[in-house]
């Protein structure tokens, strides 16, 4: 009768590094080859995704904080802005690049007191230095209430939202509701962005996406669709850069209609004529910055060795922590064995997992 892994690997155990001289021949071979199997896994993803590589080696938590950077470097977002919101923070990439860029390099340095930045999003975050904080909803009022409160009651400079849908891989499904997601990053902005203001935010480019668009305009005098670098060429994902923030005469802000609710005609995505919304499509970078869609090989540079770096901040509390620690101790329920109680669970003390975008599979250990 075949055994279960846990049988087979169950008389096993952990050899330590002190141990592995008293090894010889054809074992330590098979012992420093498996060590390498492990290096090797751990920095299979550093070849494969440059962008991942350089946000550990550079600090960042996750990787979008180079199109964040990239943005920048085509529009210009960061110059004059002294009041900035990061919306959707978590887990706090953006909000690292606003603060360098806002206050730089020391954030406790006099010249950057008077810059303000604000993080909001419903997840638990790290705190960041020179960043404030806020858990809370950005549909409700009091989430606006509360940034314009830590700003002295004055508007924002910049609002930017890298926010996403957990994808469920049907396309539809996930564009609709990613723009549900940018109105109403749109809908809070309104709130807290001062006339002439900045907004950058996450797109699908759907089919739909003229919707989107036209609503837009109607709050901003220039919108443009950009896609960065390091943004893959596989994925739909781009972003809105909305410039000059100007809402229609007479328009008050309100969240108890938070434009999620349209009552257009069937046929009115379907926009043609001078209704139709053409945004321009700007790709940022040129060919000299690295693909994000191609292998790269480890040591990038002659004279420099590669060092694995391990991921800047892992996540505080992700819903997945629990099935983790329950895949690394062999405590996932088997067909031919009794589940355990739930009650078993609550008592378990959960290890940290290092499963976000910085950190590669969330079970996997890595």
């Amino acid at each position: 009768m075949p055994r279960s892994k846990a049988e087979r690997f169950s008389r096993y155990r952990v050899i330590l590094p002190s141990e592995v001289s008293t090894f010889t021949g054809r074992t330590t071979d098979k012992l420093l080859a498996s060590v390498r199997t492990v290096k090797m896994g751990r920095s299979s993803k550093d070849k494969r995704d440059i962008y991942y590589r350089l946000a550990k080696e550079e600090g960042w938590r996750a990787r979008s904080a180079f199109k964040l950077l990239q943005l920048d470097e085509e529009f210009g977002l960061f110059k004059d802005v002294k009041r900035a919101v990061d919306l959707c923070a978590a887990p706090g990439s953006w909000s690292q690049v606003l603060s360098r860029k806002l206050r730089g390099k020391d954030v406790k340095m006099d010249l950057g007191e008077e810059v303000k930045i604000v993080a909001v999003d419903l997840q638990a975050m790290a705190p960041l230095p020179g960043v404030t904080q806020i858990q809370g909803d950005i549909t409700k009022i009091s989430t606006a209430q509360e940034i314009i409160r830590h700003f002295e009651g004055q508007p924002a400079d910049l609002v930017v939202c890298d926010g996403a849908p957990d994808v469920t891989g049907l396309h539809d499904v996930d564009e609709y509701i990613q723009a549900q997601l940018l109105l109403a990053a749109l809908n809070i902005t309104t709130h807290v962005l001062k006339p002439g203001g900045t907004f950058v935010a996450k797109i699908f480019r759907g089919k739909d996406v003229t919707l989107l668009y036209s609503q837009l305009k109607i709050f901003f005098s220039g919108v443009t669709c950009a896609k960065p670098r390091s943004s893959r060429n596989s994925s739909i994902e781009a972003f809105v850069v909305c410039l000059n923030y100007s809402p229609p005469e007479g328009y008050v802000p309100n969240m108890s209609n938070p434009l999620l609710d349209h009552s257009y005609d069937v046929d009115f995505n379907q926009l043609e004529g001078p209704n139709r919304i053409i945004v321009p499509f700007l790709a940022c970078g040129d060919l000299s910055s690295f693909d994000s869609d191609r292998t790269y090989p480890l040591q990038l540079d002659a004279g420099e060795e590669y060092h694995y770096t391990p991921p800047t901040q892992p996540p505080i509390q992700p819903p997945y922590e629990q099935a983790c620690h329950l895949r690394k101790n062999n405590l996932l329920a088997k067909e031919d064995s009794p589940a355990l109680p739930v009650e078993a669970f609550s008592a378990m003390e959960l290890s940290s997992s290092q499963g976000d975008e910085t950190t590669g599979s969330p079970c996997s250990g890595v």
